[in-house]
Order: C-alpha cells, then sequence, then structure tokens
C-alpha cells in the first residue's frame, strides 16, 4: 500500500463515510487512514472482522485517531458482514454523513480515487458508483483479468447491465440507500456481487468510474480465496438462472404430460384432436410458469395482477417473434434441413430475453426513493 501523501482536495466539504472493512491488515493502514483524514475526509469507520490478537495494535493505533472509529467482530464473518456492520452504525451514529464510500484494506484503492467517488455523490442523483479498474493492463494478474472479463459478460447476459469492474471493493452511494444496502443478503464476498444483482432489479443506476489500477505483489493481501469464493460469486449470478431452467423444464413436462394425457382421447364423446391437445396443455402450463417464476424463482410477492399481465403480455410477443423470426428465415431461402436448428438458435435468444425481461420489467422491485 502506498497512501502517498495527497494535496488533492474537495472544492467542497468531504461529508461522506469512508468504510474500510479489514482483516489481518498490515501496518500501512493507518498512514492511509491518516492521508484520508488529510485529504478532507472527517469520518472513517473500520470494521475489524474477526483478526488475531496480534492485529489488534494496528486497530487501536486507528481507534485513538480523531473521527476514526474501530467496530469489532469477535469471529471472522465475512466481509459482506463486515460492510452491514458499518452501515448499521453509519446509519444509527453519523446522521450528518451524506454518503458512504466502502474501500478495501489491501491497497488497491488510492486516496485521490476516494476523493473521485465522493465527488461523484455530490450530484445528487441515486445511484451506485463503482470504481472502475482497467484489466487491459500489464500488471493485471491473469486470473483477476480474466476472471473479471467473464464475470461482466454474465452479469451482462443475465442482467442487461454491462460493468466493467464487477468485483471492485470502491463504492459509493448515498445515504438514504443505507436501508437498501443492509437488506440484500449474503455475509461473505458474495454478498458485493448480490448488490448489483439488487440495483439491476431495483433500476437503480450503476455508473462505473475510471479508478487507478494497483496490484502489488500479485494482489497477495487479498483475503479473497479463488475457489471457494468464486464459487459462491458464480451461485449467486447464475443461482436465479438455474432456478428458472429448472421452473422452465417444470412447466415443459406439464406442458408434454398434458398434451400425452389428451391427445387422441375422447372427453364427453368429443375427440380431442393433437391441436386442441396442444392448445389446453399450454393453458395449463403457462400459468404454472408464472407461479414458479413468480414464487420460487423472482420471490415475487406483489402486486398479482399486474405481473400476470405482463407475463402474459411477454409470452405473446414471445411466441409472435419466435414464429416472426422462422417466417423471415423462410422467406429468405433459409432450406429446410436448417429449419430446426435456426429455430433452436432463435429460442435459445429469446429465451434469454424472456429471463432478462422478467427479471427487469415482470417482476421487478419498485425503485424506492
Amino acid at each position: 500500500m502506498k497512501p502517498e501523501r495527497c494535496d488533492l482536495r474537495m472544492t467542497k466539504p468531504i461529508n461522506a463515510v469512508m468504510l474500510i472493512p479489514s482483516l489481518e491488515p498490515d501496518d500501512r493502514l493507518p498512514k492511509y487512514v491518516e492521508t484520508l483524514f488529510e485529504s478532507g475526509f472527517s469520518r472513517v469507520v473500520i470494521v475489524d472482522d474477526g483478526s488475531s490478537e496480534s492485529y489488534q495494535p494496528i486497530f487501536a493505533q486507528l481507534d485513538a485517531m480523531d473521527g476514526c472509529t474501530v467496530l469489532h467482530h469477535e469471529v471472522n464473518k465475512g466481509k459482506g458482514c463486515a460492510l452491514k456492520t458499518g452501515y448499521r452504525y453509519i446509519l444509527e451514529q453519523i446522521p450528518e454523513a451524506d454518503g458512504v464510500i466502502t474501500a478495501d484494506a489491501d491497497g488497491q484503492h488510492t486516496v485521490p480515487d476516494c476523493i473521485k467517488l465522493a465527488g461523484e455523490l455530490h450530484s445528487g442523483k441515486r445511484a451506485l458508483y463503482l470504481g472502475s479498474r482497467d484489466f487491459t493492463l500489464p500488471q493485471v494478474p491473469f486470473k483477476s483479468r480474466n476472471g473479471n472479463k467473464i464475470t461482466s459478460a454474465v452479469f451482462w447476459a443475465l442482467y442487461g447491465r454491462y460493468l466493467p469492474d464487477t468485483q471492485t471493493g470502491l463504492r459509493a452511494f448515498r445515504r438514504e440507500d443505507l436501508p437498501f444496502m443492509i437488506d440484500v443478503s449474503g455475509e461473505r464476498f458474495e454478498y458485493e456481487m448480490n448488490v448489483l444483482i439488487a440495483c439491476a432489479r431495483a433500476n437503480i443506476d450503476m455508473v462505473p468510474v475510471t479508478i487507478e489500477t494497483v496490484y502489488e505483489n500479485d494482489n497477495a493481501g487479498t483475503h479473497f480465496h479463488p475457489i471457494r469464493d468464486s464459487y459462491r460469486i458464480y451461485k449467486v449470478i447464475l443461482g436465479n438462472f438455474i432456478k428458472f431452467m429448472g421452473a422452465s423444464l417444470a412447466s415443459f413436462l406439464i406442458d408434454t404430460g398434458v398434451f400425452a394425457l389428451l391427445d387422441g382421447k375422447t372427453v364427453f364423446g368429443m375427440l380431442i384432436t393433437a391441436g386442441a391437445a396442444t392448445v389446453i396443455a399450454r393453458l395449463i402450463s403457462a400459468p404454472c410458469n408464472f407461479l414458479f417464476n413468480r414464487n420460487l424463482v423472482f420471490r415475487f410477492k406483489k402486486d398479482v395482477k399486474r405481473t400476470a399481465l405482463r407475463y402474459a403480455m411477454l409470452a405473446l410477443i414471445i411466441l409472435c417473434a419466435s414464429a416472426g423470426s422462422m417466417a423471415l428465415l423462410e422467406s429468405l431461402g433459409l432450406p429446410g434441413l436448417l429449419h430446426v436448428p435456426m429455430k433452436i438458435v432463435v429460442d435459445v435468444v429469446l429465451y434469454l430475453l424472456s429471463y432478462r425481461v422478467q427479471n427487469k420489467w415482470v417482476f421487478r422491485e419498485e425503485e424506492k426513493q
């Protein structure tokens, strides 16, 4: 960590609180906090997330600084828990704070970049500002560069927002959003990804802000466990989509089962044709799919009429788009042998689109003002 003395100051007072979760920091952290104070910050909150006894002198040094508060977890609870502990303290004990800036304790976030994010808060706009690193630089470790590229692409595909740095710990938001951030689930590194998903669903802007890319000793100071924590993060990103696929499979089985049960059968003296069986099966499976998605996938408990209407509209649009796409391709001379493969491609694209629209429109959480 190189917290050089910084003469850069805001033209307006910095009323945002710096929040730094920390697990077994080195002795450069106090100097970093001193530089934050020298640069215009008046309040810093440190959360000791269960560091061992040998690190307590560092926290004692921090706690002795005017304007710095150190909160302690007796045992390690995870970064998400540490952030929420800090959020609750700021909400309850620092009423004058107009915003919060979170930074890591491992030296990746420079003081000028913290000031840059504080400046973004002066716009008064409701948004989550994300310090965004440049992963094309040569000093970026291979696993970080490629991991972030993949995560950004997957997040864009599923949630419709392209964020060049989904794993940044340098973030800023208004005080009014503290309850929102506290309500987001997650206790460890996956919490920060949950925040991005929650903001996407609540239609809260997420604004990337370019910051300096700092990796010291191949990022050796991080407590991020590549396998365990990556699993947690991707479980968060893909979890809903996997449940969405499960709901689709269950609906498909219901649809196929009803069709097989009715096709060619005689009911009340009437023969049920394949076409009639298809319609009846769809009339049964579609409401089932709606209920699966509403209750199990998106867990949306509000406004059944509105969401049901939007779901029906989306289903009709998807049906027309699928049929229209195939009709267009056929009119353009698509060979008959390619009809089935292209139908699969079209429907896969529409399936992904359907997930995004259901996530952002059908079952969207209304933005809290």
